[in-house]
């Protein structure tokens, strides 16, 4: 699946997206993934409330399935202006 990452959490992490393999049947398995593969996992996923998730480009939550999907998105909540 690919993996995308905007604003401070690509910043975070190093990159804007990635293709991965995983075994995570929802996406905070996915998250706690992540997090265990580098320091800088860790830090992006530190504090996952100030964080949003969409899958295949559908906002949802942290215990949405990964069951056929082929895009995650995390990214920090949008404010208007």
């Amino acid at each position: 699946m690919d993996v995308l990452y905007f604003a401070w959490v690509r910043e975070r992490i190093g990159l804007p997206k990635e293709r991965i393999e995983t075994q995570a049947a929802t996406v905070k398995e996915l998250v706690a993934e992540l997090t265990a593969r580098e320091e800088r996992y860790a830090v992006a996923f530190a504090d996952v409330s100030a964080l949003r998730v969409a899958v295949d480009q559908e906002l949802t939550d942290f215990d949405a399935s990964l069951d056929g999907v082929r895009e995650v998105a995390f990214f920090p909540p949008m404010t208007g202006g």
